[in-house]
């Protein structure tokens, strides 16, 4: 399959700019598909050493490059935070979908200053209402070539454990609330793409507890 290029594509005035880095930085050899949950360190340093800004009509239209997605996953008490975008949502290839993931995609000025976690923690204040402690603990990193969206982005998972119940979605393009994982699972054929695969890694981590 050929490239789109990027003179075929037109940017717009106020085209924004986010973080990205070339596939062939990110994957020595064939790009795993899932979540690597051993891969984390090594993808950060590649971000570090390698990663551009560019925009983002451009950047969506083209996998030799993979949009860097901090993704992070809500916990309180062994229930997990789902929100479901509406039909009407921005983002029409993930409309209707739910999610495990509160995320988005990163600018310079995101980065100035701090660090991708500290970004993760920022933006999910900014989607989320929450007051109270968070725990991050990093899960992985998902690489999912299987559909359009999944092959131009890269997702750095993390996980935020709460102190607290009292979550909502400030967005009214969402949805929200917080499910176990019997209940997640029943909607398992709903769950995007990158929700999906977290929630199998979670899933049978706790089948080992």
């Amino acid at each position: 399959m050929s490239v789109t290029t990027q003179q075929a594509i037109p940017k717009t005035v106020h085209d924004e700019h986010v973080l990205v880095v070339k596939r062939e930085a990110l994957f020595t050899h064939d790009a795993w598909q899932g979540l690597n949950t051993d891969a984390t360190s090594f993808i950060l340093h590649v971000i570090e050493q390698h990663h551009e800004f560019q925009p983002r009509s451009l950047m969506e239209q083209d996998p030799r490059y993979k949009q860097i997605i901090p993704y992070v996953v809500f916990t309180f008490e062994n229930k997990y935070f789902v929100m479901q975008r509406q039909a009407h949502a921005s983002e029409q290839r993930l409309k209707s979908k739910f999610s495990l993931g509160v995320g988005g995609h990163m600018r310079q000025t995101d980065l100035q200053g701090s660090s991708i976690f500290d970004w993760a923690q920022r933006e999910f204040h900014e989607e989320v209402s929450y007051c109270g402690a968070l725990k991050i603990t990093p899960l992985g990193v998902i690489n999912d070539d299987s559909d359009l969206v999944g092959q131009v982005h890269l997702g750095l998972v993390l996980l935020i454990e709460g102190d607290n119940a009292d979550i909502t979605i400030k967005s009214e393009l969402k949805s929200g609330q917080l499910l176990t994982l019997d209940e997640l699972n029943l909607i398992a054929d709903t769950l995007e793409n990158w929700s999906s695969i977290v929630l199998k890694t979670i899933t049978k981590s706790s089948l080992l507890q």
